[in-house]
């Protein structure tokens, strides 16, 4: 019996079909090909339609995000406030590197000084965190994210162990003082002229 060159004898296919068997066993992406492979050629089988996508579920639209436009002038204001009792501006844009580390070391006592002083006058400071830093503590699903700051390793969600680092700072009151319409915030110390 002879058979056309385009077929594979029947010698060599023995091998191929104990290693397609022994491949639909293990494989099932290759049983999946072989599968195809299999359905009667003369009879193709119309595609199945696909089952009608369920209706989307509506979503409710998130919240666009506003930004809140910051004006300069409480920045300014406290900026010539700190400038006025801690001397913060001259501080910080005085070259150090021409003074000894005492003289340093004096001035930025009297900067600490005047910004404390700032401090306590126009704000009202508090910690976020109540327990003492290098507690373990523990931050239950839903924690504010703008309160704490993971910082670590951090894997995984909530509930999350770990040491208290520092407990965070929040103004709970802000008392800067009432600006005249006239008032330029901008001139964060007027220049001095002695006559």
């Amino acid at each position: 019996m002879s058979t056309p060159s385009s077929h594979p004898s029947f010698w060599r296919r023995v091998p191929l079909a104990f290693g397609a068997f022994f491949s639909t066993l293990s494989n099932a992406a290759y049983a999946a090909r072989v599968e195809k492979l299999s359905l009667p050629e003369a009879a193709p089988v119309a595609p199945v339609a696909p089952a009608p996508a369920p209706a989307p579920v509506p979503t409710p639209a998130a919240a666009p995000v506003i930004l809140k436009e910051a004006t300069p002038d409480a920045a300014l204001q406290l900026l010539a406030l700190l400038q006025r009792e801690a001397r913060l501006i001259d501080f910080t844009q005085e070259n150090l590197g021409s003074h000894a580390d005492a003289d340093i070391g004096a001035a930025a006592r009297v900067v600490h000084e005047g910004c404390a002083k700032v401090m306590r006058e126009y704000f009202t400071i508090e910690a976020v965190r109540q327990e003492a830093e290098g507690s373990r503590i523990v931050l239950q699903e839903g924690f504010d994210s703008a309160q704490v700051r993971l910082t670590g390793n951090v894997v995984g969600s909530a509930p999350f162990t770990g040491t208290l680092s520092h407990r965070g700072w929040r103004a709970s009151s802000v008392r800067l003082p009432k600006l005249s319409e006239q008032h330029d915030a901008a001139i964060l110390a007027p220049a001095e002229v002695e006559l």
